[in-house]
């Protein structure tokens, strides 16, 4: 146990030493993990807003369900369990007709246009109900299903938009993906290649390791731990720099009166981005040390 623990304490120290051995190698690994890192969590961020402005125009995206003129006021109030039976239905607000017509008149009551409606009274207008769904992308199937509920003259609901919304939610999270795997790769091969020069240099050292007899996983323990420890240091220095940065833009944003959008804070993703960074940068740079280490470890 006390060997292993020493040669773990000889690993570690080999690998900070190496990290201020080879001071420039080492700092243009840290910068490559640090740009792949804010350039990702800025798509990363750019998605969970836009994504969040989606779910904010879908919970608007209301259908409205007309109940039949013959039904009185409690029949067309004893639909709203069958409404709320139906498939991807999550909530119905039941409206009677006197307050749409009133709901229509407020809209006129200081426009030229209050006189016309002068003679209008509740007989106009149906009891209906605003129905609010799960899915957006199932809306249409939503909408046959409502229709077929006896009681129910008619059901209104925005298919174009629905349509538009969920085609822009699977082109924002499809491309995500795709920019953040390319960089990924593009990030693995640079760090790699940097550390392959670092190596390089110590090529001698490494092949006279190996004619005395030390192992593979001897030579290799303290390139990862080096790795590891760039890794974690540009993945920390990321999510910091990205923190100040997605302030900057919050703070312009906030400043400029908007009711379409919202920036969300920081905080409520900094949790699971922090973990994500750190998963990342530990995995870019022991992957890139043991990559760069496999030429030289084959003598």
């Amino acid at each position: 146990m006390k060997l292993n623990r020493n040669r773990t304490g000889y690993f570690i120290k080999e690998g900070f030493s190496s990290i201020f051995t080879h001071g420039l190698m080492s700092f243009a690994s840290i910068c490559i993990i640090l740009a792949f890192l804010i350039i990702m969590g800025s798509f990363v961020l750019i998605a969970v807003n836009i994504s969040a402005v989606v779910g904010e125009l879908e919970n608007e995206n209301i259908v409205l369900v007309y109940v039949h003129d013959a039904l009185s006021e409690n029949e067309a109030r004893g639909l709203r369990a069958t409404i709320l039976g139906t498939p991807n239905v999550t909530s119905a607000a039941f409206t009677t007709r006197e307050d749409a017509m009133d709901a229509f008149l407020g809209r006129y009551k200081d426009s030229e246009r209050s006189e016309r409606y002068a003679d209008v009274d509740a007989t106009w207008f149906r009891h209906r109900y605003s129905v609010y769904v799960e899915d957006v992308a199932l809306i249409g199937e939503t909408q046959m299903a409502l229709k077929e509920i006896y009681g129910v003259q008619k059901v209104n609901a925005n298919l174009k938009i629905a349509q538009g919304l969920v085609t822009v939610r699977n082109i924002v999270s499809g491309a995500s993906v795709i920019i953040i795997a390319v960089l990924l790769v593009i990030s693995l091969f640079i760090m790699s290649n940097t550390i392959k020069l670092a190596t390089f240099e110590r090529r001698e050292e490494i092949a006279i390791m190996k004619m005395v007899g030390a192992t593979n996983s001897f030579i290799r323990w303290p390139f990862i731990y080096e790795g590891f420890i760039l890794g974690v240091t540009g993945s920390v220095a990321a999510f910091a720099a990205l923190w100040a940065l997605y302030g900057l833009v919050s703070d312009k944003t906030m400043n400029i009166e908007s009711g379409f959008f919202s920036i969300i804070p920081f905080a409520n993703i900094s949790t699971p981005m922090l973990a994500v960074f750190v998963l990342i940068g530990f995995g870019v740079g022991v992957g890139g040390s043991g990559m760069a280490l496999n030429k030289y470890l084959r003598v």
